[in-house]
């Protein structure tokens, strides 16, 4: 199953039976890889194209070359350009293009049971570790941006609110607004229950004289590599 598909010719010569059957398969592969890419992931139409492509050109390069030592090296000069001229991604962008160019690889050099026992494997561990409730608990977590007046003291006007209704409040930023008549209070904080989010955000208006008050999850951050 993990053995070549490929004739002992290889030196030489494809054969353009071989050749079909692995661009095919380097093909559905990209394709399969591009939709476990957008499970539960924020993707655009040009990276999943990317994702789709890039076994297909990875194969053709590597059946291309064709064990000449001269075109691989200028190939892999050619290659390490594009990553210049690219934006930076997320972790997991970075990990689908890398897995992309091995499936590619594995198809130019015949190996296609290898390709897709690799594309088996990392597929069901990103479905896995999806699945399991890791990090989950951020989804608690809330930006609260409070407005008081200027006459009341903010050390501790909220502590009994934090206390009923989150299990952790830090204050980060204390400034002052409307000419520094008001003062805008920046909290981040974590409820207990998501459900009493909207009892919770009464009481601090009725603390607060109901000015304008500012409550949302955390500015979402990319793992970049």
């Amino acid at each position: 199953m993990l053995n070549s598909i490929l004739s002992d010719s290889l030196a030489s010569a494809v054969a353009p039976e071989e050749f079909m059957v692995c661009m095919g398969a380097a093909l559905i592969m990209g394709i399969l890889l591009a939709w476990i890419h957008t499970y539960k992931n924020q993707v655009t139409r040009n990276f999943i194209l990317t994702l789709a492509l890039l076994p297909v050109i990875v194969q053709t390069v590597i059946m291309m070359v064709n064990g000449n030592l001269g075109t691989g090296v200028a190939v892999m000069g050619a290659f390490s350009l594009v990553r210049f001229r690219s934006a930076p991604g997320n972790s997991r962008e970075i990990s689908s293009i890398f897995l992309a160019m091995a499936i590619g690889l594995a198809d130019g050099m015949g190996y296609l049971g290898a390709a897709i026992v690799l594309l088996a494997v990392s597929g069901g561990m990103t479905f896995f570790v999806i699945w399991l409730p890791l990090g989950k608990g951020g989804s608690r977590g809330r930006e609260l941006k409070i407005t008081i007046s200027e006459d009341l003291d903010y050390r501790g006007i909220f502590d009994d609110l934090f206390c009923r209704y989150t299990d952790q409040a830090d204050l980060m930023r204390v400034r002052t607004v409307n000419m520094g008549s008001l003062y805008e209070l920046q909290y981040h904080i974590w409820l207990r229950d998501e459900k009493m989010e909207k009892e919770f955000l009464d009481e601090v208006r009725c603390r607060n004289g109901n000015l304008p008050l500012v409550c949302g999850r955390f500015a979402s951050s990319r793992e970049e590599l």
